[in-house]
């Protein structure tokens, strides 16, 4: 995975940098002391991890990571445990409390690891690979029935079965096929080919009612509809 590091304190940018050339599977492209500077590589290169600390002049991280990309995985540090809670509300990762141990940083990008859902930028692919407990579970678009977000995880019902995943529910509407599947609920994401029936503002599928949320409500009657 790529990553870069963004912090303004110099000795910060170090240790993280020496903690990452420890870890096999993460590959350095950059680090900043300041996060504006990073936005030219972060639109021209394609980042897995970013490693960006909170309390910063010009911009914080909290508000450098409402403008990057959302499929970037943010892992927040930060020598201020008050703001761990707006980083989850955020969709971080991980929150790293400084001074960062090595064993504390490994967990965090264990947890990158888990929430890493892959698919073939190919159009014709129809299917996606989905990490969950030790494995990248293949799972081909037409056999998933719906999405449902639960509280650390989410369910994927197949026509097999249930799959779960430490993925989010925003990743997973940017990258299953528009035309194929939709979002109905905070907590559900659907496949249009599977839906038997609406019922007043219910969607069957295979038996199970899905409720359609009043901030989804009008894009999915367009896509029913056709408009």
């Amino acid at each position: 995975m790529t990553c870069i590091i963004i912090d303004d304190e110099p000795l910060a940018v170090d240790l993280l940098e020496s903690y990452v050339s420890k870890v096999e599977n993460l590959k350095l492209i950059g680090t900043f002391n300041n996060p504006l500077d990073a936005l030219k590589l972060l639109r021209e290169t394609s980042v897995d991890v970013l490693f960006l600390d909170i309390q910063m002049p010009e911009i914080t991280g909290v508000e450098f990571k409402k403008i990057i990309r959302p499929e970037v995985k943010v892992i927040f540090t930060t020598a201020y445990s008050e703001y761990a809670l707006e980083s989850y509300d955020l969709n971080a990762v991980d929150y790293l409390l400084k001074p960062i141990t090595f064993q504390r940083f490994l967990q965090a990008v264990e947890k990158v690891q888990e929430k890493t859902v892959s698919i073939q930028p190919d159009d014709g692919i129809d299917y996606l690979f989905v990490k969950t407990e030790y494995r990248h579970q293949k799972i081909v678009f037409s056999d998933i029935l719906y999405l449902k977000g639960l509280s650390d995880y989410v369910a994927i019902q197949t026509k097999e079965g249930k799959v779960l995943t430490l993925q989010n529910m925003k990743d997973f509407e940017q990258i299953l096929p528009k035309n194929k599947f939709i979002r109905v609920h905070k907590s559900y994401i659907v496949s249009l080919e599977h839906i038997e029936f609406i019922e007043r503002n219910r969607i069957v599928i295979e038996g199970e009612y899905i409720p359609i949320g009043a901030t989804y409500k009008d894009a999915f009657w367009k896509q029913i509809n056709g408009e």
